[in-house]
């Protein structure tokens, strides 16, 4: 098997031929390593480069396995790139800024740790947008990052950097967040799964999570067995944390041994106030269902609340992060700037207001997914934009672009549901597609077994863009 096999190999295969001593962690590595050198500068994926510490780490896991071969955790030895909104003890975290490029974390994050613990390698920060406010990643003073598929397009955002990266065969698995569709919709530009937990699946601990319960980490995957892998890894809960839910039994990676009984699942093409989704994301939509169908689940067409109750109150709470961090407005971005001053205009019974309105269309959304155990929608309401797509446009008008593009997503990080994006094929440009699965609250376990199932009769895995399949020095 050659580098570039060994790449896109998913993680969990890697970490078998990793117990069967078929490769070691080391070599693993190397490879990653190299890879990055040479692909990592038209992609601009990465930030910061840990090669020092990787090769290390990969060394004593090297060695490790030699001598205790036995009960290793399921990703042992495998790689992984962390957001650079999580800081990882001793390197840099800049968070999308400029000006923060050089400050060193003192410590790690909670779910650094926890990658650390399961055995994971860590290759380096994977770039964001400032501050994860906006839905691409193309932060002032760094390159932009890119679309592995076509380089004149975004990966999305605001985990574009992880999703660029795992989906060119930069890491074997990545970490990013979500607080209004920031897993998913890399997940859909780059052809990946991109799981947004259930509120209080993972511990944001040590920080506050800051969005009132909006946000959440979680994982990207080549496979849905990656993707359940690494959620299992991220689970789990933190002393004092403000909300929290049992840890799963079985786990999310051993759920996928059993096959979902038959389910009720409601699907949508349309979501008001914003319209119809794009013809193209809507076919994957009808393809989707047709499959769920043939495995012998049930499906209807539903009718989605109306979100123009959501909107308002939802932008509200996003945009008050960018007053909350202790960052100058003057080293904002002019999208972030304004968003600011909208933010610092609005009083703190207004901001609390908003948080109650937000939980009340919460409840309705839940309600409404009640009786069906999973929902299909549209992650995104039209494919991928280019690089610098939106950047000469006045900002009210930057906004409405981002409200119009990203809407089935924030619905379920204000009511808290887990929802998943997987690919389902590729737009007429080459650029991939994908839909999103939503479940009851608490319950990822029925979206991963239904895109198992999904996986199963329409693989994806073994696409592989153009750009990252050369193999170094040809």
């Amino acid at each position: 098997m050659n580098s570039v096999d060994l790449a896109f190999l998913p993680a969990l295969e890697q970490a078998r031929l990793i117990r069967n001593k078929d490769i070691s962690p080391l070599e693993l590595a190397e490879i990653y390593l190299e890879r990055i050198e040479r692909l990592n500068p038209a992609l601009g994926a990465y930030v910061t480069v840990m090669a020092e510490q990787a090769l290390a780490d990969a060394r004593a896991k090297t060695e490790h396995l030699a001598s205790n071969p036995e009960n290793l955790p399921p990703l042992f030895g495998v790689t992984v790139s962390v957001k650079d909104l999580n800081p990882v003890g001793g390197v840099p975290c800049a968070y999308g800024l400029k000006a923060a490029c050089n400050l060193i974390a003192p410590e790690d994050d909670y779910i650094v740790s926890k990658l650390r613990q399961s055995g994971l390698i860590i290759l380096g920060k994977t770039a964001t947008s400032q501050l994860g406010s906006l839905p691409y990643t193309e932060p002032p003073g760094f390159p932009p990052a890119r679309n592995p598929w076509n380089l004149d397009y975004t990966p999305g955002g605001s985990s574009g950097g992880g999703a660029a990266a795992l989906a060119a065969g930069l890491c074997a698995i990545s970490q990013g967040s979500d607080g209004g569709g920031s897993l998913r919709g890399p997940a859909f530009c780059c052809g990946l799964v991109g799981m947004k937990a259930a509120r209080g699946r993972i511990s944001f601990s040590p920080a506050g999570e800051r969005l009132n319960g909006l946000a959440v980490n979680g994982p990207l995957g080549r496979t849905v067995a990656d993707t359940a892998a690494l959620l299992d890894v991220l689970s789990g809960y933190e002393a004092g944390d403000p909300y929290w839910l049992p840890d799963p039994e079985p786990s999310f990676l051993a759920g996928l041994d059993t096959p979902p009984r038959p389910l009720r699942i409601g699907y949508a093409t349309r979501l008001d106030p914003i319209g119809e989704v794009d013809p193209i994301c809507r076919q994957a939509i009808y393809e989707t269902v047709q499959q769920v169908e043939d495995l012998g689940h049930r499906a209807e067409e539903v009718v989605f609340p109306n979100l123009k109750d959501l909107i308002d109150p939802f932008v509200v709470v996003w945009q008050s992060v960018l007053t909350e961090v202790d960052v100058p407005w003057v080293v904002m971005e002019k999208m972030n700037r304004w968003l600011y001053w909208r933010a610092w205009r609005i009083n703190s019974g207004a901001y609390l207001r908003s948080v109650a309105k937000l939980q009340q269309v919460a409840r309705q959304i839940v309600k409404f997914c009640q009786p069906y155990d999973v929902l299909i929608l549209p992650v995104y309401m039209h494919p991928t934009i280019k690089v610098g797509e939106w950047k000469r446009l006045r900002s009210p008008q930057v906004l409405d672009n981002v409200i119009n593009w990203v809407a089935p997503c924030p619905p379920f990080n204000a009511s808290g549901q887990p929802a998943l994006a997987i690919p389902r094929g590729f737009a007429p440009n080459g650029l991939p597609i994908g839909v999103q699965l939503v479940g009851r609250p608490a319950d990822e376990a029925t979206l991963l077994a239904l895109a198992a199932q999904l996986e199963q009769v329409s693989p994806w895995s073994h696409q592989r863009p153009a750009f990252a399949t050369k193999v170094g020095g040809t």
